[in-house]
């Protein structure tokens, strides 16, 4: 990732990525993302006067979504026998991973993401999501770890991110959620969790003076499931399977 944080000119975009102020549902350069290595910032990073408040390396928000694609390191690890294995054990029959994500929730500054269930922007019919998160550091509720709500995935999807002429929107409105239902996802550094594409989960601002560094990645189902025409991805060639009958 330094490799790419390197190489990466930050006057090529100024595309914000936020849960809570979402300007980039109507933005080309986070659609094109769906097949390519785009580059997201924190809502904090600029000052006033529009520039960085601290250096590009520690003002990304999360790099994405076709990372397992095109880099080659991000690549091995996604089709790894590790990885195809532990989603085999999940039943699946020719997974497709659809998008991935490396996060930073940087320090300081890394943003708020709000409840949520994956299967919202990731869908297929019949839903078939799960989330793969693997800490790249360790993950502790001082720096923002994944919380979520115990048994939330039994209870079906809620809303929709839905993309239409004008952008994305939800389908929906939020529901409310109570903060005392949440209980933490705390992680040492190399550990991953599997996450039902129905939990509820989120992860609070990023106030300490430590990064929490995540590789995620979203499977579906591409055998007996139809990914959405009305995703906020569209691809004109799906992903290679990670393993097929």
């Amino acid at each position: 990732m330094d490799d790419l944080l390197t190489q990466f000119d930050p006057s090529d975009s100024s595309s914000v990525f936020s849960t809570t102020n979402q300007q980039h549902t109507k933005d080309e350069y986070f659609f094109d993302s769906a097949a390519k290595i785009s580059f997201f910032f924190e809502e904090k990073a600029f000052g006033d006067d529009g520039e960085l408040k601290q250096p590009k390396e520690l003002s990304i928000n999360k790099v994405g979504h076709a990372l397992h694609e095109l880099e080659p390191l991000y690549k091995e690890f996604t089709y790894s026998s590790k990885v195809s294995s532990l989603v085999s054990s999940f039943g699946y029959r020719r997974p497709v991973v659809m998008q991935s994500m490396y996060i930073f929730k940087q320090p300081g500054i890394g943003g708020e993401v709000v409840p949520h269930q994956d299967n919202s922007y990731v869908y297929t019919i019949p839903t078939s999501c799960t989330g793969l998160w693997m800490a790249l550091e360790d993950s502790t509720t001082l720096n923002g770890c994944l919380w979520a709500v115990p048994g939330s995935h039994k209870n079906g999807l809620v809303r929709r991110f839905v993309r239409g002429e004008n952008g994305v929107t939800y389908d929906r409105p939020s529901p409310s959620y109570e903060q005392k239902d949440f209980v933490p996802i705390e992680m040492k550094t190399g550990s991953m969790i599997a996450i039902h594409g129905d939990l509820i989960h989120q992860s609070f601002e990023n106030l300490s003076p430590k990064s929490r560094h995540a590789y995620s990645l979203h499977v579906v189902e591409s055998d007996g499931c139809k990914w959405a025409e009305d995703n906020w991805i569209r691809r004109e060639n799906m992903p290679e399977p990670l393993y097929g009958p």
